[in-house]
């Protein structure tokens, strides 16, 4: 009996390995044929299956009535999508770029938070793509591994100067992308085109009335709701978010001279009084009031000669010494090994938050005016550092130029990013097997 159940067993699984034999061995290859060669890299079949239905999935998802191009065209696009993938990948490990599991689990963790899905969840939604959620984070470490060497190496080919940045804050379209925007509300009292002079002054006189109770402290949506006659009364006169360049000429000069929460005096037009009250900015380069800190430093570096405990003695010794009255900036000419700044004894300037390595960012932020701090490490060694001055620094211009000089680079972009793709599929070897 017991040998009967055995041969039962083994009969389905001989069977299994017979039916896996030549033809069926085949069919599994086939799957997973090679669909291209890029560099030392391939392209397999079954990679392009699959993202052509998750493709097709997505597309029908989103619009069951849309007509899709026939898979030849689609898998066609695809394999010219995972050729430059790959092509950029080559490149990367070239320079050394990676991605760690910890950077996809991150990214993973923050598209799970963003749709707010568990992983389960993810997992069936991507099923119902044709997907894996294996296939997926494979996918988004490609996309992760293409997007740095992206950054790397074609923001390194586009070129910004100053003349580039005058002329673009000079342009309609600088001066617009850099203005500030403004929320605002209005209202309206209508002066018919037939109203006689002394009708016009009474409305006139009506919009004074009610500015000068909003400018009291009236509630503009409830006064727009009573008196206004324009069409967005009932929405409290909300206008939204505009800037200059988005209002009539009339409005646009009242609103540049008022700050936030003013009310603007009645402004006479072909439709009658408008009174306009700013409720909110937003400046387009935030909060441009920067603490910017002054300081000094002293660098020993480590050798194999020097260890952290022996250069951290040093700078407590030069520490000790500057406490007892000799000049800082003299011990840093002397001592200090920090080429850039030695000369100057050690000054650094004004620096802002943020400009400097982190340890070193912490500890000056964690010292008052005329301390010395005490040793600590940074990447580049050991240090002491002493603040002489802090102040609060309008950086609205420099932030305004800075954001005027990624603007043109996120412009030229597009244009260098196909010119480097044209040139690294010119200099890899790539072979299409579709």
């Amino acid at each position: 009996m017991q040998a009967n159940r055995i041969t039962q067993r083994l009969i389905p699984a001989v069977l299994a390995l017979l039916l896996a034999s030549p033809l069926a061995l085949a069919e599994t290859e086939m799957l997973d044929r090679v669909v291209a060669i890029v560099g030392e890299d391939v392209v397999l079949e079954s990679e392009l299956e699959e993202r052509l239905a998750s493709i097709k999935a997505r597309i029908q998802q989103s619009d069951s009535n849309q007509n899709l191009p026939p898979d030849s065209v689609l898998r066609d696009q695809i394999l010219d999508q995972l050729i430059l993938e790959r092509l950029q990948m080559e490149m990367g490990r070239r320079f050394g770029i990676e991605v760690s599991d910890q950077q996809l689990d991150q990214t993973i963790a923050r598209i799970m938070q963003t749709n707010n899905l568990t992983e389960a969840q993810l997992r069936a939604d991507l099923e119902s793509q044709g997907q894996t959620l294996e296939g997926f984070r494979d996918q988004i470490r490609r996309e992760m591994w293409v997007n740095q060497i992206q950054q790397a190496v074609v923001n390194s080919r586009i070129d910004v100067n100053q003349q580039d940045i005058e002329s673009f804050l000079a342009s309609t379209d600088g001066k617009f992308a850099t203005s500030p925007n403004y929320r605002l509300g209005h209202i309206l009292l209508s002066v018919p085109s037939s109203a006689s002079d002394e009708e016009a002054s009474e409305v006139q006189e009506e919009a004074e009335r009610i500015r000068q109770e909003l400018v009291d402290g009236a509630d503009f949506e409830q006064m727009a709701i009573t008196h206004s006659n324009d069409a967005n009364a009932l929405q409290g006169g909300e206008i939204g978010w505009r800037k200059l360049e988005q209002l009539p000429e009339l409005f646009a000069d009242v609103v540049a001279g008022l700050e936030e929460g003013d009310v603007s005096e009645p402004v006479r037009s072909g439709a009658g009084f408008h009174i306009l009250k700013v409720h909110e900015t937003r400046s387009n380069t935030g909060n441009s009031m920067v603490e910017q800190t002054k300081a000094r430093h002293i660098l020993i570096k480590t050798s194999e000669i020097v260890d952290d405990a022996a250069a951290e003695q040093k700078l407590t010794e030069l520490r000790e010494r500057v406490l007892n009255g000799e000049s800082f900036a003299d011990l840093a000419r002397e001592h200090s090994e920090d080429i850039g700044s030695m000369l100057q004894g050690g000054d650094l300037g004004w620096t802002m938050p943020g400009q400097m390595v982190p340890a070193f960012d912490q500890t000056m932020n964690e010292t008052d005016v005329g301390e010395v701090s005490e040793p600590f490490k940074s990447q580049f060694g050991w240090h002491i550092l002493t603040v002489e001055d802090r102040r609060e620094q309008d950086m609205s211009e420099q932030m305004i130029r800075n954001q005027a000089a990624n603007m043109l680079r996120e412009r030229r972009f597009d244009e260098e990013l196909q010119t480097w793709l044209a040139e690294i599929r010119e200099e890899i070897y790539v072979e299409e097997k579709l």
